[in-house]
């Protein structure tokens, strides 16, 4: 999201107060259970039948930096919500110097005797070191992605203590943190710090499946598939409907061809087909682990048209890619939905309203997010998160000449890690078409090398070296400019497929449902939704116009209002929608059916 002089002229920007509300509650805030939040199996590409949900009141303390294990905890917090969200209790900041504490007990269910126990975390943001009963299990950096620990070495049985140590500098470092700011401003929001994911048990053979890589080939009609395991035999099943339609069997961490028959069912945003997956690991005939996963065939590319204009496909069928701008936060819980229906309730509604893609705004989400979206038809633009100096700076976007921004070592070496792991953990998710490295010049360096790294590493997808930041010629699928508020070509590249990654952002601020009543603001101010919806087809009208003649895809800005930004299509609650839906639903899917399936 782009700002600018005249942003700041144009935007109603009030100071009077300071301070966000954060008191703001949605429809669901009163839902969240306090024994068990989130509640839902939350891997859905490797699930087993068996865990334990560790969510729920936990012991916390706040300490110095240097300080070793606190003898005592201060009080309770409700976890997955971060320690700076309403939903977590505390609603409390920790300092760039001060260490979050979490502490609670488990006892291991008898049956699971035999077994290998693992720990599993969905995120943590962002150093998170883990105990056992005071034996040090492990130490995991990275906001955003899941990790594990194999625990058996460290329970007993009865009551073990569980112990984890966050440290999290927000923009006192220069680790992937997205909109976060420890002094929230303008389009940047409050921080999040600690566990805001699931946490859970499950049981294990010693010898069981760490990971997954599904890969479909819809030229060959096969899934390509590699499941991580000490030894033995790998068989993989593909049901539809239940019924077995193919199988193949292999090594662990070989790859294994699936064919699958020839009226195989392809996934498109119309009809998005899943084929379930059952994965066995067998050892002397015997399976010694199983898990239910999922996965689709469909194809994502680009081509030029009869006018050499590049557009997207999808399974070799033109496809206007056009949705919002989603930033994935929450009054109450902050980047944690405060139940799982409140969670797919923002991709049901883009759906309603005629989008056919969302774009993922510095930030990731829960695996069960990117589920919905397969099962729903959503593709996704999926943003690293942002991080290093210059996440609250930009440069101008153009053709770049000269030298980039330049990063320390450590810089380097967390971001190359963090999205390797980000790409890792999302990769199977067929609702994802395009990898966005960088926004809008924001911490952008060696764009060309982290460009090409993305491509190899996952050839089947897009990338969008650089959305609205500084673009390179010879590197990445798409050239995407930035403009607000009405969408607008001043860049084009002939060989790119040609987008414009961020514009719109009309603002309303509707009474009762602010962050900060004082202060708010949005790109251009209306005072009800007649009007915003007015402007918003004014829009389209420009839209189509574009796409007959340069590009392939949009994006608007936003999906919901965020603390006192007020351009969303929702109020930040979620409570009221701030558009006529039919009226906007008929002009996007019309916007969208003139340039797709030619």
């Amino acid at each position: 999201m782009k700002i600018s002089f005249l942003f700041i002229c144009v935007f109603v920007i009030n100071f009077l107060s300071s301070a966000a509300n954060g008191n703001m509650d949605t429809e669901w805030t009163s839902k969240v259970s306090h024994d068990k939040p989130w509640d839902v199996y939350p891997r859905p590409q490797m699930k087993r039948t068996e865990w334990m949900n560790l969510n729920g009141e936990w012991n916390y303390a706040i300490t110095s930096k240097n300080r070793e294990k606190p003898k005592s905890f201060e009080d309770k917090i409700l976890v997955p919500f971060a320690v700076e969200s309403r939903l977590s209790g505390v609603q409390r900041s920790v300092g760039a110097d001060s260490i979050l504490w979490y502490q609670r007990e488990f006892t291991i269910p008898k049956n699971w005797r035999g077994e290998n126990i693992l720990l599993n975390f969905g995120a943590v943001d962002w150093q998170a070191t883990v105990w056992v009963n005071d034996v040090l299990i492990g130490l995991h950096e990275g906001g955003y992605t899941p990790f594990s620990f194999d625990i058996t070495d460290a329970v007993k049985s009865g009551v073990n203590n569980l112990t984890v140590k966050v440290y999290d500098p927000t923009d006192g470092g220069t680790q992937p943190r997205g909109k976060q700011l420890r002094k929230p401003e303008l389009i940047w929001y409050t921080p999040v710090t600690g566990i805001w994911q699931t946490v859970w048990l499950e049981p294990v053979a010693k010898n069981h499946i760490k990971s997954l890589i599904v890969t479909p080939d819809v030229d060959s009609r096969k899934f390509t598939v590699s499941a991580d395991a000490g030894s033995g035999l790998v068989r993989i099943d593909v049901l539809d409907d239940g019924k077995a339609v193919a199988s193949g069997c292999g090594k662990p961490s070989q790859e294994i061809d699936v064919f699958m028959p020839e009226n195989v069912k392809l996934w498109d945003t119309q009809n998005p087909h899943i084929y379930d997956l059952r994965i066995s690991l067998l050892e002397n005939g015997k399976v010694v682990d199983r898990i239910d996963s999922y996965a689709a065939m469909r194809k994502i590319g680009m081509r030029p048209d009869e006018k050499g204009m590049v557009r997207f496909t999808l399974n070799d069928k033109d496809i206007f890619h056009f949705g919002p701008l989603d930033q994935g936060w929450w009054p109450d819980g902050l980047y944690t939905a405060p139940t799982y229906e409140a969670m797919v309730y923002d991709i049901e509604k883009t759906k309603d309203l005629g989008f056919n893609m969302i774009r993922k705004h510095i930030k990731v989400e829960p695996a069960l997010w990117y589920e919905y979206c397969d099962r729903n038809g959503i593709l996704v633009w999926q943003d690293m998160p942002s991080g290093d100096v210059c996440n609250y700076h930009w440069q101008n976007y153009n053709f770049h000449r000269g030298e980039e921004f330049k990063r320390s070592e450590v810089s380097d070496r967390t971001y190359r890690k963090e999205w390797r792991e980000i790409i890792d953990a999302l990769r199977n998710y067929p609702c994802i078409a395009v990898w966005v490295p960088f926004n809008e010049g924001w911490g952008q360096y060696n764009t060309v090398e982290i460009a090409e790294w993305t491509k190899r590493y996952d050839p089947s997808r897009l990338v969008n070296s650089a959305s609205g930041g500084n673009f390179f010629a010879d590197c990445g699928d798409i050239m995407d400019v930035h403009n607000y508020p009405e969408p607008k070509i001043y860049m084009l590249d002939r060989s790119k497929a040609n987008v414009i990654g961020e514009y719109g952002g009309i603002g309303y601020a509707v009474q009762d449902h602010l962050w900060a009543p004082e202060r708010n603001w949005g790109y251009i101010q209306f005072k009800s939704a007649a009007d915003v919806t007015d402007e918003y087809l004014k829009y389209i009208d420009i839209l189509n116009n574009l796409a007959d003649i340069a590009y392939t895809g949009a994006v608007y800005t936003q999906t919901t209002d965020v603390e006192i930004e007020v351009n969303g299509l929702m109020t930040y609650d979620r409570k009221v929608l701030k558009v006529d839906q039919e009226r906007i639903a008929k002009a996007n899917k019309e916007l969208i059916t003139k340039f797709s399936q030619r």
